[in-house]
């Protein structure tokens, strides 16, 4: 039992390493020159000069279109291609980025051969199920978030969570089903301490990427631990495996349900590290903002 256990420790944080959004590359193709057809015969040194004058007439626009198209707005400002300038440009305090790399190909290797074996075996039960279970620990979270939300000083959705566990706890069959949201409309508020602390002004900090749990940043890190002390489950009397065993459970059945983001990543970005961080910063960046 003691040996389950401890391999369920390593798969309870497998959901934190999933996230992400994925973009596809763009491609652009340039316009092919005009043929401008010889005549069959030998032309008088008047048609020669139509002749050029007309070529004239024709090249100009060509180039001044693949000019505009270039260097226009039109074909870029809706699908940038987020997987190559986008993540190098974005400035992002990385001050131990060779250590942060080392981390990200171990994590890479426990999710490839661990973690997803681990969830995609979990597949074999029913999703309605698999989404039940989910419902279930996403019920147990809500003081968390309801906290926080009190902390940001967002009384209405300090509200909703509120309605939401009581409406969930007792005709949701104790989070199983989520009638607050099918029948009341009470969307989750997802709040979490390292918000809470971007909401006052903390700032980001340096970027880290954490063995196992993920990419993270300085502030972040220290809202986890917030998070932990406001997580009323820390108060149950109850064994630190049987702990470890809950949380496998949560997170193993959130990857089952996940679509395969990260192979997603992988297979699109020109540097998948890159792609994670700038994914990363800019996801809680619009967390803190909204």
């Amino acid at each position: 039992m003691r040996h389950v256990m401890m391999f369920l420790l390593l798969a309870a944080i497998a959901g934190l390493f999933s996230s992400g959004c994925v973009s596809a590359v763009n491609q652009t193709s340039a316009a092919s020159p005009a043929i401008v057809e010889e005549p069959s015969t030998v032309p008088s040194a008047e048609e020669t000069a139509s002749v050029v004058a007309t070529e004239d007439a024709v090249r100009e626009p060509q180039v001044d279109a693949s000019a505009e198209d270039f260097n226009g707005d039109d074909d870029f400002t809706d699908d940038e291609d987020f997987t190559n300038g986008d993540v190098e440009t974005i400035h992002i305090s990385d001050p131990i980025e060779p250590l942060n790399r080392g981390m990200f190909w171990v994590n890479d290797k426990l999710y490839f051969y661990l973690f997803k074996p681990i969830a995609r075996g979990y597949r074999v039960v029913p999703e309605p199920a698999r989404e039940s279970v989910s419902n279930f620990f996403s019920n147990l979270g809500t003081p968390v978030r309801f906290a926080n939300s009190l902390l940001q000083l967002k009384f209405e959705d300090a509200g909703t969570e509120l309605g939401r566990l009581i409406i969930n706890s007792t005709l949701g069959l104790a989070g199983l089903f989520d009638p607050a949201k099918s029948w009341f409309d009470l969307d989750k508020k997802e709040e979490d301490f390292g918000q809470t602390l971007g909401s006052y002004g903390v700032g980001s900090g340096f970027y880290i990427v954490w063995p196992i749990l993920g990419p993270s940043n300085a502030r972040d890190t220290v809202g986890m631990v917030g998070d932990f002390f406001m997580d009323p489950l820390h108060y149950v009397e109850m064994k630190p495996l049987e702990r470890v065993g809950l949380t496998a459970v949560d997170k193993e059945t959130a990857l089952s349900l996940d679509k395969d983001t990260y192979e997603s990543v992988k297979q699109e970005a020109l540097d998948p590290y890159l792609y994670v961080r700038n994914a990363y910063e800019q996801y809680r960046d619009g967390k803190i903002d909204k």
